[in-house]
């Protein structure tokens, strides 16, 4: 990643770079004419990338040599120049030597083929006349012609056509030729008399046998696999490739793999892993490949399964578009139209890009949401994304509606396509967003309108027998009328409405003529649902999901090449064939700018003085705390970050944040931080967090007299032995977690901050609310979610398709685990984050950036969301993370409950540190509570896992408790990892790696360079392990092998920060339980228990423990339900033998919601009787704070309540003092 990219305006730039440089005057002189169109600038491998336009015909050698001449006199590591030349037939005049270089990658007959051809360029098309029956294939076979047309696609940004001509025998090379061409390869590929067979071989680089012998017999389908045999040969897709290691050290390869037809699970020994490691960089989920084995029934699986002796590479045919001019697809759905198009838009754009597709179209059903990836991944692939949607067009009556594709020609097209998004979602949902006739014409500036598909108002109305003239009048409003192949159309048939497929050809041809009336561009497109026509099985599956009784009839809607397009249209004559396949849609696709559907840069909303203010804050209170000479290391580290924050335009994100937290402070709740906000002291100096990223410290409340620990021997400053200050004698505080800042922000602190904050859940509501008053309510909008469908809920539709239609066989589990893949992905609905906020600034328009929707389609939600899912416009637009949580909550019920203030409760109290490790502090034996900790009811430390995880590391200290909870919420962290090495003595708690910063720390203060600690803990965080040579610059630093195999089998990690900012909260939780005990089980009951059953739990002690014997019965069977009862029955038990109880609900004192503290045991509320509710709760309230109740039927008139909950209320006894009616007194 380079860490700067410029694009200098001013034509001198280049002048001035190489004014001290040696060249001549000459050499000036041709560079005058050149002009620097970019510069990447890599700051910490002092690397250069220069891009120049260049005008005349200098060589490349003279760029080459000028890259060195910079280098030594800027003294750059490495500056690199990109030749862009203005003139194709120049370039190849002057270069064509070193542009074969490029283009053979070292392959002798691919240089010599071309050196030796004779060219012609006319400006448009490349001949090539080459020598040899053999030679045109080679070139295609080595992808010549690609690289050919990628060279120049990148060094001209233009397209050529090419064209190889192979010379006959007569024409005679020299002989000089004759054995420059007899290379060894060559000579290889003269023995292949076919070009099929060429074409399918792998390049010589390339390894054929992955292990065991070639394998020289045809492959079998696998479905006539019925029964055991030996030498089995097969070919397929390998899916669900898995290692097991078994007790011996063997290594158990286990795949699966299946070809059309079905399926195979497949094993494979190898002694050891050394033996599979270089074998599984071969061969990864959806390679194909070819096997032979012995197939045996497995007892277990009931199935056959093949143990494979053998395994190599497998050519697919693939589909290739050979055409001279390739066509563009205007009409092509992704994942994104819901549950009806099965191609992932990745695959759909690449797949044209490799075709060699100047352009595609985007155009899902209602929506735009895959336009973000489709730029990112249109960018990569080097071809043009036409970004539009085929809408539903209705004129009054919105229960009618046609088909109608839409086309964003420039910016202004996409801003107005985006609000027609908008008004559909908004205004017009009617089971599918809508859109009007009157809103298409009010917003049609920028826009392309085409007829669409059979569904569309033109065809249906050919269909239905309309008059040529209302045929006219209804095509006038289209700029280009649209034909599909006639397949597409096929169930017109079937329903009778069309009688056979020549009626289906007239349709078309009945558009042709409209089209050359109107003079209208007619285009043929394909309405791309899914890739190749094989891939139709996944859009079958998901139909019959769906409930639609004709799913396995599926229409040929796959992407055509040009060819296949030309020869299906060949009834419209060979000129107009052309013209609808290619001439049209390039001509529709020129018209189109090339433009972005988000803007690249980070708009954040205005505060002025947002930057004094985070100075000013940040300085103030790092004095207040410090003193006013600062400490070098505060110092230096308030300088940096905040050089970075303001210097990259942040300073207004952490205002925003200060702002939300002082408002909940001040309202009373505390703010937990998420994520890695910690990692910033200027976030804690402007009270966005409280963890303290610098390292541990001493420092004195009086005198400012501080004390940092810096060598590591400290895992943080709560972990440090108290001390009393050696100038004035006070009680030094203690704080400082060791963070670098480089996590939160990048190692160049460019990286924009992402501030996630855990508000009280009952406090969100207000917070967000907040947020409108500061932005403005049109500025504020939730962000969007785009749920798709992951991979168990693809297998259950692709079981659900073989086991409910009649005359599909029974599948193999492994054919079924094939599907899965080209299922999942598709959409299936939206939604929101939980507390995601996006935040447009109040001078734009938030159709700058994206749509808007309610969440789900859902048209009585009063919340509106962004259309994008927000991740892919999170670095556009500022996202504030406002999410509620139960820790907040609980503190602040505490708060209230026990008149002590969290913010002075110790964190490092030695009976609440004995809880993480014992029961003694609750005066209970581990027998009594069923856990040898007493940390039942503390977040992130209650579950059944981390109790373990306590049990084998015994912590002692804050620090400790941070890193158990980094291994709790790590992938590949703490099980088959960490666990081992401090169970068999490798490593302390203290030393195994726990969360990403542990990394980047451990390695700086073992001397490794700091840019390479930061790539280490990055890489290792995102699951990539540490590169070979990496591994050796560590070896060098004696870090241990163990630590490296350890970064090795890491998946994903969790910040330091963010595991302090919750071991703080939970610490404080865990003080209450053990100091103020009956105020904690109160908050607990009160906050977290939804399961709470008081007619249970006010049973008492004996009762309780029967019920969760019961339970533990059950075993795995339990359901979610009584999952969380059993976890309440568990806290339950521990406060009955604590000595402490629970009375029963009391409906004259009960509260409707909240435990109500007596003085040994607690009166639960109302709401805790399972069935009563709460809105009945609060109505009894409501009703008993008016006058007393006098009956039983008193009570169920004035509190509204139903026959049911009075029912319950009788049967917990709390009605026992009431009569049954007022009757009963009145004659008492």
């Amino acid at each position: 990643m380079y860490t700067y990219s410029l694009r200098p305006n001013k034509p001198y730039i280049l002048k001035k770079i190489i004014h001290n440089t040696d060249l001549s005057s000459k050499e000036r002189f041709d560079l005058s004419d050149c002009k620097i169109q970019e510069v990447l600038l890599d700051i910490e491998k002092s690397v250069w990338k220069i891009e120049i336009i260049v005008n005349g015909n200098i060589p490349i050698q003279f760029f080459e040599e000028l890259a060195v001449k910079l280098q030594q006199l800027y003294k750059i590591s490495n500056v690199q120049i990109n030749v862009i030349y203005a003139d194709i037939e120049l370039f190849f005049e002057n270069n064509w030597g070193i542009f074969i270089e490029h283009i053979a990658e070292g392959n002798s007959t691919i240089k010599h083929l071309l050196l030796n051809s004779k060219r012609n360029f006319d400006g448009r098309k490349l001949t090539l006349n080459l020598y040899g029956d053999l030679a045109e294939e080679i070139l295609t076979a080595h992808l010549v012609i690609h690289r050919i047309r990628s060279y120049i696609k990148v060094k001209f940004n233009t397209e050529i056509e090419i064209d190889c001509i192979t010379e006959q025998e007569n024409c005679e090379p020299h002989k000089d030729f004759i054995d420059d061409i007899m290379t060894p390869e060559y000579i290889e590929a003269l023995k292949n008399d076919t070009t099929k067979e060429l074409t399918a071989k792998t390049t010589n680089t390339d390894k054929v046998v992955i292990f065991g012998k070639p394998i020289r017999e045809n492959e079998q389908i696998i479905s006539d696999i019925q029964d055991e045999g030996r030498n089995i040969v097969i070919a397929g897709k390998i899916v669900n490739l898995e290692v097991k290691e078994l007790r011996t050290g063997r290594q158990l390869l286990l795949f699966d793999i299946a070809d059309a037809t079905s399926g195979i699970s497949c094993k494979r020994i190898f002694d050891n892993k050394e033996t599979l490691e270089p074998i599984l960089k071969d061969i990864k989920s959806g390679f194909y490949a070819k096997i032979k084995g012995s197939v045996q029934h497995d007892k277990y699986a009931n199935d056959y399964i093949m143990f494979v002796d053998s395994m190599q590479r497998f050519s697919t045919n693939t589909r290739s578009d050979t055409s001279e001019i390739k066509r563009v697809e205007l009409h092509a759905h992704t994942h994104m139209s819901n549950m009806d198009a099965v191609v992932s838009i990745k695959n759909l754009i690449n797949t044209a890009a490799k075709w060699g597709h100047p352009a595609i179209a985007i155009t899902d059903h209602g929506v735009v949401q895959a336009f973000p990836e489709a730029c990112d991944v249109a960018e990569k692939a080097g071809i043009k994304v036409i970004y539009g949607m085929e809408g539903y067009l209705f004129e009054q009556d919105i229960n009618k509606s046609n088909h109608i594709v839409i086309l964003a020609k420039n910016p202004i097209g996409l801003k107005n396509l985006y609000k027609i998004v908008s008004l559909s979602h908004l205004k017009f949902f009617h089971r599918r967003p809508k859109v009007s006739r009157k809103i298409l014409e009010e917003y049609r500036e920028g826009l392309l309108f085409g007829s669409a598909c059979e569904a569309g108002e033109l065809i249906q109305a050919i269909i239905n027998g309309e008059s040529d003239d209302k045929l006219l009048e209804i095509a006038r409003f289209y700029d280009y009328l649209e034909i599909q192949p006639i397949g597409n159309n096929e169930f017109l048939i079937r329903n009778g409405k069309i009688q056979d497929e020549d009626g289906l050809r007239k349709i078309n041809l009945k558009v042709a003529e409209i089209a050359e009336k109107l003079k209208l561009p007619l285009v043929a497109t394909c309405d791309v649902h899914f890739l190749n026509p094989e891939d139709e099985i996944y859009r079958r599956i998901l139909m019959t999901g769906k409930g639609f009784s004709d799913a396995d009839h599926q229409p040929p809607l796959y992407l055509r090449t040009t060819e296949e397009m030309l020869e299906e249209f060949s009834y419209l004559g060979k000129e107009k064939a052309v013209d609808a396949v290619i001439n049209n849609t390039r001509l529709i696709a020129d018209k189109i700018e090339n433009f972005k559907p988000i803007p690249d840069e980070l708009y954040s909303p205005q505060i002025p003085g947002a930057e004094e203010q985070i100075k000013s804050m940040a300085y103030t209170k790092a004095k207040t705390l410090y003193g006013d000479d600062l400490p070098k290391i505060v110092k230096d580290r308030l300088e940096s970050e905040l050089n970075s924050i303001i210097g990259h335009g942040f300073a207004v994100l952490y205002l925003i944040a200060h702002k939300l937290v002082k408002k909940s402070l001040d309202d009373g709740y505390l703010v937990g931080s998420r994520g890695s906000v910690g990692s910033s002291f200027v976030a804690t100096m402007t009270d966005i967090t409280e963890v303290n990223p610098l390292p541990p410290h001493w420092l004195c409340p009086k005198c400012k007299y501080s004390e940092f620990i810096t060598d590591g021997s400290y895992g943080g400053g709560f972990d440090l032995p108290d001390k009393n200050c050696p100038k004035c004698n006070e009680k030094l505080i203690k704080n400082g977690h060791d963070i670098p800042f480089a996590v939160f922000m990048g190692f160049h602190g460019d990286k924009v901050p992402d501030i996630d904050l855990n508000f009280s859940g009952d406090y969100q509501p207000v917070a967000h609310k907040y947020t409108e008053e500061l932005f403005g309510k049109d500025n504020v909008f939730r962000a969007g979610t785009i749920a798709t469908i992951a991979d168990k809920t693809a297998y259950g539709y692709i079981s659900k398709y073989f086991s409910d239609a009649e005359g599909r066989l029974t599948v193999r589990k492994a054919y079924a685990n094939s599907l899965v893949d080209g299922c999942t992905g598709v959409k299936r609905t939206t939604g929101q984050h939980p507390g995601g906020i996006m935040v447009v600034p109040r001078d734009m328009d938030v159709h700058h950036f994206t749509p808007i929707q309610h969440p789900a389609d859902d048209k009585n939600s009063t919340t509106i969301t962004t259309h994008f899912d927000y991740h892919s416009i999170s670095s556009r637009l500022v996202k504030l993370d406002i999410l509620g949580h139960d820790d907040p909550t609980v503190i602040k019920m505490l708060e209230d409950l026990t008149g002590r203030d969290p913010l002075t409760i110790p964190l490092d109290d030695p009976e609440t540190m004995s809880l993480f490790s014992s029961t003694k502090a609750l005066n209970v034996t581990p027998e009594e509570l069923g856990s040898v900790t007493g940390t039942y009811g503390i977040p992130e430390f209650g579950t059944k896992f981390v109790r373990q995880m306590l049990d084998d590391t015994k912590p002692k200290t804050f620090s400790e408790l941070v890193r158990i909870s980094g291994f709790s919420h790590g992938t590949d962290v703490w099980l088959n990892n960490a666990q081992d090495l401090i169970k068999n003595g490798i490593a302390k708690v203290s030393e195994a790696i726990s969360a990403r910063d542990d990394i980047m720390m451990y390695l700086i203060h073992k001397g490794v360079d700091p840019s390479l600690s930061f790539k280490t803990m990055e890489s290792v965080r995102k699951g990539k392990g540490i590169k070979a040579e990496d591994v050796e610059k560590l070896r060098t630093h004696n870090i241990p092998e163990w630590y490296i195999a350890s970064c090795q089998k890491i998946k994903y990690m969790f910040p330091k920060a963010h595991a302090v900012a919750y071991v703080m909260m939970a610490y404080r939780i865990a003080y209450c339980k053990v100091h103020y005990p009956l105020a904690f089980y109160a908050a607990y009951f009160s906050v977290r228990a939804t399961e709470f059953d008081a007619d249970i739990i006010s049973k008492g002690k004996i009762f309780i423990k029967d019920k969760l014997k019961e339970f533990e019965e059950m075993g795995n069977n339990l359901s979610v339900k009584e999952k969380g009862l059993q976890t309440v029955l568990e806290m339950a038990l521990e406060m009955y033998l604590r000595g402490y109880s629970l009375e029963k609900v009391d409906i004259r004192d009960s509260a409707p919601e909240k435990f109500i503290i007596l003085q040994n045991s607690l009166l639960p509320p109302l709401a805790s009787l399972e069935g009563v509710g709460v809105s009945a709760a609060n109505n009894i309230v409501a009703a008993r704070e008016e006058k007393e109740f006098t009956s039983i039927e008193d009570l169920k008139n004035r509190a509204k309540i139903s026959k049911t909950a009075i029912d319950i209320l009788k049967a917990h006894g709390c009605l026992d003092h009431l009569p049954e009616t007022d009757q009963i007194i009145l004659f008492g």
